[in-house]
């Protein structure tokens, strides 16, 4: 099995010996994920973080009813998970769909607690993930709180040009709080500009 993607995104913030790597690998699940397939469902105890080796993911929350509002997006070489839950091994608050065909990794937050023991680089890795989603994040909550709805989608197509081609705009438009034909004005009036 090949492991390039994932070995490479690692290797940008952490280097392993071989026998790290090995370790490393050998918890490691590949698993094919079909559009519109779901790998987390709510209420189900989220066991696994994921690793996106190809394809598109996205995790949203499902009201009582049942409006969705999109979380994140995950694509090549991006981890994805309910973190709260899958850290404290809790019911799923959120589902994650393939957008597309999809090919993961999958990693057992019990594997996860080993590599920490066995491969104490593997701390600093998800420290450094933690921290960029940290970021990610409350730069996100600032822009919801202080940029219109326009400004909001232009940041959005500028800083993810890919997904912003893999995902629908009602996804889109969930993403960023508004409706599907709100973002579709946006869009319209922005075209005529």
């Amino acid at each position: 099995m090949d492991h390039q993607s994932i070995i490479e995104s690692i290797n940008k913030h952490i280097a392993l010996s071989e026998n790290e790597l090995l370790i490393f690998l050998s918890s490691l699940k590949r698993k094919k994920i079909d559009r519109k397939s779901l790998i987390l469902a709510q209420g189900q105890v989220c066991e696994y973080i994921y690793f996106v080796e190809s394809g598109a993911l996205r995790a949203f929350y499902l009201d009582e009813s049942g409006k969705e509002s999109t979380i994140m997006f995950a694509i090549k070489d991006w981890w994805v998970t309910d973190m709260y839950c899958f850290i404290n091994q809790k019911p799923s608050m959120l589902m994650i769909e393939a957008i597309e065909d999809s090919l993961v990794y999958q990693l057992k937050k019990t594997d996860l607690d080993d590599l920490y023991i066995n491969v104490p680089q593997f701390e600093k890795l998800f420290r450094i993930l933690m921290q960029n989603a940290y970021i990610r994040e409350q730069l996100r909550v600032i822009d919801n709180l202080s940029l219109s709805a326009e400004e909001r989608y232009e940041i959005f197509i500028n800083k993810y040009p890919e997904v912003a081609h893999k995902v629908k705009q009602k996804q889109i438009a969930s993403y960023l709080g508004i409706t599907a034909e709100f973002l579709s004005m946006i869009k319209n009036k922005k075209a005529k500009t």
